[in-house]
């Protein structure tokens, strides 16, 4: 097993796609900490953990607060002795349109995926740092963080803010000898089963059936074991020429994202003046250069459509 000997912490781990991303972990050899807000999930992750032959303490900690990461490397550090990985997956939603997103929504959700990341890759890396250890620092993003979605303001910039730190991490920690890179998942998740697009799927997989090709393939979606071989291999030895990236991951797909650059690019001697975009814009804006936003799903095959409501019939 490559993880032998490793310890990580997975933030966010006590069910869903943490707990996937812990238990793989823990499969290839890794020691982990599990955390969650609430002991009893938690306790619950550990057993499960070392009922399936691996070994795993929880820490029981909301993630935002530097005390917290300082918890969470400590939890690692005193019950493991060493730390190697950190895997930043917890987070919450709180969905709203924006004239309808209060403060409390935006800075709940920052604070726990943004902030929480940056407190926990923080503490994480001056452990390293301090230690001389060559670490892994997988991160979770998002779909939305990439592409944005409707009602997901707080989301959308929680997410995308991770991506941009990894980018500026990856030069900070390359001396160094760390990893650092961004999870993009598309999987079965308690959000996705709300969503009628996703029933077939998620139905298939409650059922312990394979997902329709049609979703595994054509989608890139998933179950959160799709998205934990990723985590795995980041945090192994074999990816240490990894780092800075984005990488997607569901169903049967596998995606490299680009890095932001520019689409088109024009001159004009003297700069741009009002005047001068009003003349040229026909030429400059177009519907080949202007970017296209949000996720666009393909339509379902007639055999995948959600069964509608009796009085929607």
């Amino acid at each position: 097993m490559s993880l032998n000997g490793k310890v990580a912490i997975v933030t966010g781990s006590g069910q869903g796609l943490g707990l996937a991303y812990a238990r793989e972990l823990a499969r290839q050899g890794a020691a982990v900490v599990i955390n969650d807000v609430n002991a009893d999930t938690a306790a619950q992750a550990v057993a499960q953990i070392e009922a399936d032959g691996g070994r795993a303490t929880a820490v029981v900690v909301p993630v935002g607060t530097t005390d917290a990461a300082k918890a969470l490397v400590a939890g690692a550090v005193d019950t493991f002795g060493r730390l190697d990985i950190l895997v930043t997956n917890a987070g919450i939603l709180r969905d709203k349109s924006l004239l309808k997103m209060t403060d409390e929504d935006f800075d709940l959700v920052i604070n726990v995926h943004l902030k929480g990341t940056f407190t926990c890759v923080r503490e994480a890396y001056a452990y390293f740092k301090e230690h001389n250890v060559q670490g892994r620092i997988i991160t979770i993003g998002s779909p939305t963080g990439q592409r944005g979605n409707f009602g997901q303001t707080n989301y959308a910039a929680a997410k995308a803010g991770i991506v941009g730190m990894v980018r500026t991490w990856a030069l900070e920690m390359k001396k160094a000898g760390v990893t650092v890179n961004s999870v993009i998942p598309v999987a079965a998740t308690a959000m996705t089963k709300t969503v009628p697009y996703f029933q077939k799927a998620v139905e298939a997989d409650e059922r312990g059936e394979a997902m329709p090709s049609f979703f595994r393939h054509d989608l890139g979606f998933g179950t959160a074991d799709d998205v934990s071989g990723l985590v795995a291999y980041l945090a192994s030895d074999e990816a240490a020429n990894i780092t800075g990236q984005a990488i997607g991951a569901g169903g049967d797909r596998l995606q490299v994202w680009t890095h932001p650059e520019a689409a088109t690019t024009e001159y004009r001697e003297g700069g741009w003046s009002y005047e001068a975009l009003q003349e040229n814009a026909g030429q400059l804006f177009t519907a080949e250069t202007l970017q296209s936003y949000g996720e666009e799903f393909l339509p379902l095959p007639e055999g995948l459509k959600p069964a509608q409501p009796a009085e929607a019939r």
